[in-house]
């Protein structure tokens, strides 16, 4: 036993995973790398799990971790076919740890030990960034290279999943849950207008402006003159081309600029998705920021993705592998906090919160409708970007979906004013955010 070759850990393997198959009762099937099938009788038409290497097992044997079988995954090893992520998720077994139990753990050890000594010779192409303190220093120059990491991937492959607007954050679905990402897009940024409460003439400052649709959208239907800053070169550089063809030159521009360097004041400030950036260490300054550049009893709405509290900050702290797997490939330097951190520096820095709005569904939706357009434009953005990276982004779109569905993440808007004493020049109630509006219309 101790020469096995490649066609006897095969055998021990597949029967070993039928084992596996039958005592979780599996609604999907496997497919190894020799083309044969767990269960044999597996229909065509059956979803399956695809193993294209038996280098795989022994990678995972050696290091049975996320990184691994991530590894595996944008490298095209370990695939679905006749499925999508989300029907696999919706097919995991219950209990699974105590049916597995019926398992034979002679059979087990076996089929594992003889894995042990099989070539691992598995390619690792994710690019790792790695995930040190420094990525979180709030340096000017770390900070840029993070962004630039996640932002300048390219204009063109971002477009092909975002909505005309190119609004790369949660989206707002009203009145009813629709499939119109644009107009659900639109309907977001004329919401944050509406509760920007701006009014023409007014200085908005937009921390992390992507591609300029609020800042777009907030002067030409709201007359204020808006100023966006970014890190992202290209990001940028198309918001400039849309100000210019929108004639809008007069009150927009767009700044490549760390916000915490700027300087002036503000009649309104917001942040729509910028905040994960930031890093938790990193918060004083950022919140100090916001406060230097907004005038008295100036409004600012804080639009952040957040984690759960948990029952103490050291197990908030203990990170699942799923998030540093997304700060170390998806989003170097991230970092989430929860709500009531955030209204916590909110309060601690001086400003009064007005308005809290969860809008979880909405961001799981978006994510939603973001993964089937890039997957049905799955082989253009391999041409601009290539298989592995394509494979990762539609992974991490999925991902973030399914992890807002089960609400493991949420996604909130803040609205705050710039504490003063006296009245805070607020409407008494919500009802003007709800009218309708117009501006959204096609």
């Amino acid at each position: 036993m101790a020469g096995m070759g490649e066609t006897a850990r095969l055998e021990m393997f597949r029967d070993l995973l039928g084992d596996a198959h039958r005592a979780l009762d599996l609604q999907f099937g496997f497919e190894l790398w020799d083309g044969s099938t767990v269960p044999a009788d597996l229909p065509s038409y059956a979803m399956r799990l695809v193993i294209r290497r038996e280098s795989v097992i022994a990678a995972l044997l050696r290091r049975p971790n996320l990184d691994t079988a991530l590894n595996a995954y944008v490298a095209g090893l370990l695939d679905l076919k006749n499925g999508t992520i989300f029907d696999l998720a919706s097919q995991r077994p219950q209990k699974a740890g105590r049916r597995l139990k019926s398992l034979s753990k002679l059979k087990a050890l076996k089929t594992a030990y003889h894995f042990l000594r099989a070539p691992a010779d598995m390619p690792r192409p994710l690019a790792r960034v790695e995930d040190k303190p420094d990525s979180r220093d709030g340096n000017p120059q770390t900070n840029k290279q993070n962004v630039a990491y996640h932002y300048d991937v390219s204009n063109a492959f971002y477009e092909l999943f975002l909505d005309p607007e190119m609004v790369y954050t949660c989206a707002y679905f009203q009145p009813d849950w629709h499939d119109d990402l644009a107009r659900a897009q639109r309907d977001k940024l004329d919401m944050i207008c509406r509760k920007l409460r701006l009014k023409p003439g007014e200085r908005l400052l937009d921390i992390g402006c992507g591609w300029g649709a609020l800042i777009c959208h907030a002067a030409q239907h709201y007359g204020v003159k808006a100023t966006g800053v970014t890190l992202a070169e290209e990001q940028a550089a198309l918001a400039r081309e849309k100000v210019q063809r929108l004639g809008l030159q007069d009150r927009v521009e767009v700044l490549v600029k760390d916000f915490t360097q700027m300087g002036g004041e503000f009649d309104k400030i917001s942040s729509i998705g910028m905040f994960e950036h930031v890093g938790i260490r990193n918060h004083p300054a950022y919140f100090s920021a916001v406060h230097r550049l907004l005038r008295p009893r100036g409004l600012y709405l804080h639009h952040t993705i957040a984690r759960r509290a948990k029952k103490s900050d050291r197990a908030f702290r203990r990170l699942k592998p799923e998030y540093k797997a997304l700060t170390r490939y998806i989003f170097p330097g991230g970092e989430l906090d929860h709500l009531g951190m955030s209204v916590a520096n909110l309060e601690r820095h001086g400003f009064e919160v007005h308005d809290v709005e969860a809008w979880r569904e909405h961001y799981q939706r978006t994510t939603r409708l973001w993964w089937e357009s890039l997957n049905a434009r799955r082989a253009e953005a391999e041409t601009l970007v290539g298989p592995e990276k394509t494979r990762m982004w539609l992974l991490y779109l999925a991902g973030c979906s399914l992890a807002f569905e089960r609400a493991a993440v949420g996604v909130n808007q803040t609205l705050v004013s710039k504490r003063t004493r006296g009245p805070s020049g607020l409407p008494p109630s919500r009802a003007d955010l709800y009218r309708s509006s117009g501006t959204s219309q096609p």
